[in-house]
């Protein structure tokens, strides 16, 4: 019996071991971080104090228990359970998603879905609810608000006041607002050393200046040069009045303050001084403007100025040696009237005595900050409009940026209570833009441009300025990509004339576009990165321009004149066009890009080139050069854009991810415009078409040197090849004749 009750207890021993075999575990961690259980072991099998009990190692295993029912019915009721959590965890997490509701005015879905959302306004109604909200009487109000605070020049107290009032205008509407700061370098005058224009006993000191002038002191003689225009310099020379070494004096108009400047320095000036012209302004009114050829904070050109401590000492190509200075028409007046010489353009051209200019303007860092609002797309969010008006002015700056920025914001407040009360979703967003130093040359935005060049080519695919977009009423012109052509034509046929019964288009009498200028703010968002843009303006007819504009009698009471106390009526026209522009764009399958309207450009520009070659290999002077490759790569871009017409066509719009692919394709025209050869420091506006400098086919039509001619030829024709190429939606597609 005890041997017997012996053996019992071995077995129990036996069987709680086996059964500690099997519950003990240990938490260890591994090398990759992740936290692992272990089986715990004895060498044996057994702890001591089991081989203690057991009277040493045991070398028999005991016999297999015997489970109950009870036990069986837990153990399935166990593995069922399991197995029912194991289903439902597979089910949640490799179901289809589904997707949640989102917060207002943002994406409904995720971009890389792109789901199409629920049918919701037409055109017709989003053309009226715009028109609704944009009224004359809403405008009357706005326009009083914004013009409380002057001046308010770049980087001031007064230009910070502003851009937190609508900062907070962009936040109570849900728009999500932010800020760009950059530390820029403005040019002003030194208080202590006025500038000075000394002719005989003739003292002047103008209050006016032209920012990022050459400085010193400089003596010529005086020659006039009426606009300052390559074909009024011609007119010099035929009088045989010397320009190198003297002082170019130019009144304003027809082309910018750089460029007389920049006309007059290559032909060796040593100083310029401009003035108004009496039959437009006030005898005695003061004009400011800048002379950088170019835009943006010239000593960081091409990159932006967040901090100028990172980046080596470095100057613009377009900024000024000589010193320039604007005087008023009296003093400009006395002065012509001695100046003697040979006539032309009704004045006597001078060259026989001296003046001196005195130029001590100072340069300054200045804080400026850019201030952004944006209403979100549905579908791609990530493409978006961008509408932008200057906020900075030199004094009152009404028709320069008041009315842009009050523009700006009763858009912005229009749209978004179309999206949140009347159930608009537009496919893509809209960004609005504040910019600051607009004085200064699109210095805000360029900077702006700057910072974000890798992106925003793929993202921002228009831009809309809202800056001078009243200057009178009566006439109209714009100055836009090709791409923008139709679209423009179509919404001036819809808007209503603020003057009249009929349309817009009905009351345009005049060529609807101009080439765009440098100094037009839309410039360097065309030029030097490559999205298509447009700026457009009332005008009073047979003006060219806001006679106004550069000086501190831009106030309410001239554009009041100037439109015949219609400022807010013009202005609420004016915000129609930019606003039924912008939802067009963003609402929608494809993008309203014309590309069939870049085929006239480029036919004018090759045949410009075809003849000039054809000229010089007549004459004998070129032998070693053809246009043939460049005729190709004209052909090439025109197929591939019929070819783009003919996608459309047969493309479902109501795919969301075939109509992203087209207007992938069609958002690359522009940017692939941008020539890849030239260095955006020296060369910032690339553009093939409209940019500056010897890559474009324009300067390539009048070159002279052959051999520069030659190279600029072959780049020129592999840039226009390579923005065909881009067009086309399958790399094996590519035409390579």
């Amino acid at each position: 019996m005890n041997q017997s009750r012996s053996e019992t207890q071995l077995g129990l021993i036996e069987a709680a071991a086996e059964e500690e075999r099997y519950t003990q575990f240990m938490l260890q961690t591994e090398q990759d971080g992740e936290w692992r259980g272990e089986v715990k072991l004895s060498e044996d099998g057994l702890d001591g104090d089991a081989e203690a009990n057991a009277g040493g190692s045991l070398t028999f295993r005991p016999a297999a228990r015997v489970l109950n029912r009870r036990n069986i019915c837990y153990l399935l009721a166990a593995s069922l359970l399991i197995f029912i959590i194991g289903y439902m965890v597979g089910y949640v997490t490799h179901r289809k998603p589904k997707v949640s509701p989102c917060r207002e005015n943002e994406p409904s879905v995720p971009s890389v879905l792109r789901e199409e959302p629920a049918p919701s306004l037409s055109w017709v109604d989003i053309t009226n609810l715009l028109e609704n909200k944009l009224n004359s009487e809403t405008f009357t109000k706005t326009l009083s608000e914004f013009d409380k605070v002057t001046p308010r020049s770049a980087g001031s107290y007064e230009d910070s006041k502003l851009g937190s009032a609508i900062f907070d205008q962009f936040r109570q509407l849900d728009m999500e607002p932010w800020r760009n700061s950059h530390y820029v370098r403005l040019q002003t005058p030194d208080n202590k050393k006025p500038n000075t224009v000394t002719f005989g006993s003739h003292i002047f000191q103008p209050q006016g200046y032209l920012a990022f002038s050459g400085t010193g002191i400089k003596t010529g003689k005086l020659v006039y040069a009426n606009y300052g225009l390559p074909e009024d310099f011609a007119v010099l020379a035929s009088n045989n009045v010397e320009v190198k070494g003297s002082v170019v004096m130019m009144r304003c108009g027809k082309i910018s303050f750089a460029q007389k400047v920049a006309n007059a320095e290559g032909l060796g000036a040593v100083a310029v001084l401009i003035h108004p012209d009496n039959k437009d302004m006030t005898a005695d009114n003061e004009v400011y403007g800048h002379v950088h050829f170019g835009s943006g904070d010239p000593y960081t050109p091409g990159f932006p100025s967040f901090n100028q401590t990172m980046f080596p000492p470095t100057n613009s190509s377009g900024l000024p040696k000589i010193p320039a200075q604007t005087i008023t028409y009296n003093n400009a007046d006395n002065i012509l009237q001695a100046i003697g010489g040979p006539s032309g353009f009704g004045r006597s051209l001078g060259g026989i005595k001296n003046i001196t200019v005195e130029v001590n303007n100072v340069l300054g860092f200045k804080e400026i900050q850019n201030v952004f609002g944006v209403i979100k797309g549905f579908i791609d969010p990530d493409q978006y409009v961008v509408l932008g008006a200057q906020r900075d002015a030199l004094g009152k700056g009404y028709a320069r940026s008041t009315v842009g920025t009050s523009t700006l914001i009763e858009l912005a407040k229009a749209i978004r209570d179309m999206v949140k009360k009347d159930g608009f979703r537009p496919r893509r967003s809209i960004v609005f833009a504040s910019w600051s130093a607009g004085e200064y040359g699109s210095v805000g935005a360029t900077e702006w441009l700057d910072a974000h060049m890798s992106s925003l080519g793929k993202n921002a695919f228009t831009y809309i300025s809202l800056d001078g977009i009243v200057q009178g009423v009566g006439s109209f012109y714009a100055s836009a990509s090709p791409l923008l052509h139709t679209l423009l034509e179509n919404t001036l046929r819809v808007v209503k004339s603020p003057i009249g019964s009929g349309s817009l288009k009905e009351m345009i009498r005049t060529d609807l576009f101009r080439p765009m200028s440098i100094d037009d703010p839309a410039y360097p968002f065309l030029a030097a990165s490559g999205i298509p843009s447009i700026s457009f303006h009332f005008i009073s007819p047979n003006k060219e321009e806001y006679p106004y504009y550069n000086t501190l009698l831009d106030n309410e009471d001239h554009l009041n004149y100037a439109t015949s106390q219609n400022t807010a009526s013009v202005t609420a026209s004016a915000a129609q066009i930019a606003g039924q522009m912008a939802l067009r764009l963003v609402h929608d399958h494809v993008i309203q890009f014309d590309m069939t309207r870049y085929k006239k450009v480029l036919n004018i520009n090759v045949y410009r080139i075809n003849d000039k070659i054809s000229t010089l290999q007549k004459s004998g002077t070129l032998t070693d050069v053809r246009t043939v490759w460049l005729l190709h790569t004209k052909a090439s871009f025109q197929r591939a854009a019929d070819a783009f017409k003919n996608d459309v066509a047969k493309t479902d719009l109501s795919d969301p991810e075939a109509c992203r692919l087209l207007n992938d394709r069609i958002m690359r025209i522009e940017r692939s415009l941008l020539s890849p050869y030239v260095s955006p420091i020296e060369t910032p506006f690339r553009h093939l078409l409209s940019g500056q400098g010897p890559h474009t086919l324009a300067a390539i039509a009048e070159m002279t040197d052959l051999e520069q001619l030659h190279t600029q030829l072959a780049l020129a024709t592999w840039n226009l090849q390579g923005c065909a190429n881009s067009i086309v939606e399958n790399l094996w597609d590519v035409e390579f004749e």
